[in-house]
């Protein structure tokens, strides 16, 4: 489980490129680096890093399902995602 902190701050950084995103695509648009230089560096993009909605680990992370590799795989044998079913050949 990750800490609260590395939760909180990864939602601060979401918020943050959200609120600049329409401001950055203005300046990349008119070619002022300046402009984007001064922008704060969590606005960017870049910086976010996926993280599991239930647990917060950032490794392991399933685009598709939000989750990482664990937590998916526990909800999935437990029949909580709809459409996904254990393989068996």
């Amino acid at each position: 489980m990750a800490k609260e902190s590395m939760k909180a701050r990864e939602v601060k950084r979401r918020k943050l490129v959200e609120k600049y995103a329409a401001k950055r695509a203005a300046l990349k648009e008119a070619g002022d680096m300046i402009g984007l230089q001064k922008l704060p560096r969590n606005a960017s993009p870049v910086r976010l890093h996926n993280r599991c909605k239930i647990s917060g680990r950032p490794k392991g992370y399933m685009r598709t399902f939000g989750l990482s590799r664990i937590n998916f795989r526990e909800m999935a044998s437990n029949g909580l995602i709809p459409g996904v079913r254990k393989a068996s050949w």
